[in-house]
């Protein structure tokens, strides 16, 4: 049977998108020596990663920008049933966007910066969603233990649908003691790969989620799944940092889906023996969207939001920490010599290194 929907018929083309990526990545390079003139230098092995990743000479500082996507949308469609705004919670998917990325270097988050986006003024008077969205902000920063720093609201006319609007924001962390820093240098044949679940969907493959929102008949059951908020983690990993664990890469896992495992540079393989803790809800868009095993994989989460590679030797950590802070882990498979690749192999597939091509 065909694919009804995928990722790429529904808009996003990671063909297209990721040598963009690369692109930018080179141009922004060779601009590594002005930052020298302050005193500082980047740590260019940061580049490709989640966060980048500037030098003083007591710790490393880490920024990131990052965007919600599309889940808003669902949230609107959504409140046409119910009547409930649901932007407490869009606010804090978008938080986690952000300092979720944050944290896969070791960061702690410092500040949290907003970028609220409207196609027009009008977005502003709907006095109920905006407080939704100004309250879940600030619940979201609090769960970050970040503080809420500042922001922007431009009216985007033309570029931006009227009463829509576009959700990001930007992130500083430090990284102190600085061997704290994560690049993936540190990873090891014989590493365990430890998920921590998701809560749902997240906010990810929203574009493709949408569509079949669009067709489903029970929109408020399932567009009240799609919104369940995502987890932000760094309570937890900096918990399980500050603890000591010998964590050798972390992992958030959103675009590119479980291809992800191999972000980083060294060539291994990450083989997978564990993919029993999938939500219903990703069951149901597969079997709405006909998509293989292997096209889910490479586009959701299917129930671990992030990964954390550690020593064995550490791993009972992380699984206790996770606990304290009722987010269930567990160790989903292994680091192995061999060719840089994801191998699933419950399901029987391999993801080959070429399939992230998001890397200079």
């Amino acid at each position: 049977m065909k694919n009804f929907f995928t990722y790429k018929k529904s808009g996003v083309d990671y063909d297209l998108i990721d040598p963009l990526k690369k692109l930018a990545q080179k141009e922004g390079l060779s601009t590594r020596f002005n930052i020298k003139k302050t005193g500082f230098k980047e740590i260019s092995e940061s580049r490709g990663e989640s966060a980048y990743i500037i030098e003083s000479s007591e710790c490393y500082y880490a920024f990131v920008i990052e965007g919600l996507g599309t889940k808003n949308l669902v949230a609107d469609e959504v409140r046409k049933i119910t009547g409930r705004s649901y932007y407490d919670l869009i606010a804090q998917d978008t938080v986690a966007m952000i300092v979720n990325d944050l944290i896969t270097v070791g960061a702690k988050p410092l500040t949290i910066n907003a970028y609220w986006a409207v196609g027009n003024s009008e977005w502003f008077n709907d006095k109920k969603r905006m407080n939704d969205l100004i309250n879940g902000w600030k619940k979201a920063c609090d769960l970050a233990g970040a503080t809420w720093g500042g922001g922007e609201t431009p009216v985007l006319t033309d570029i931006i649908y009227p009463n829509t609007i576009d959700l990001a924001g930007s992130a500083f962390g430090i990284i102190t003691p600085k061997n704290r820093l994560i690049l993936g240098d540190k990873i090891a044949a014989g590493d365990d790969i430890i998920f921590l679940a998701s809560s749902g969907i997240h906010a990810n493959g929203l574009t493709l989620a949408r569509k079949i929102l669009a067709k489903t008949k029970d929109k408020k059951a399932f567009g009240q799944l799609l919104l369940t908020p995502t987890i932000i983690y760094a309570k937890v990993i900096n918990e399980i940092l500050n603890g000591g664990a010998d964590i050798h890469y972390l992992v958030n896992i959103t675009g590119h889906g479980w291809r992800k495992l191999m972000r980083a540079k060294k060539s291994f393989s990450y083989e997978i023996n564990d993919v029993s803790s999938v939500p219903e809800i990703f069951q149901f868009i597969q079997k709405q969207a006909r998509l293989s095993d292997k096209e889910m994989y490479a586009t959701f989460n299917m129930g671990a939001g992030f990964a954390v590679i550690v020593n064995p030797k550490d791993a009972e950590k992380v699984l206790a920490v996770s606990k304290k802070h009722n987010i269930k882990a567990w160790i989903g498979g292994s680091v192995n010599k061999g060719p840089k690749q994801v191998i699933i192999n419950p399901l029987e597939f391999i993801y080959k290194s070429e399939e992230l091509n998001i890397r200079k």
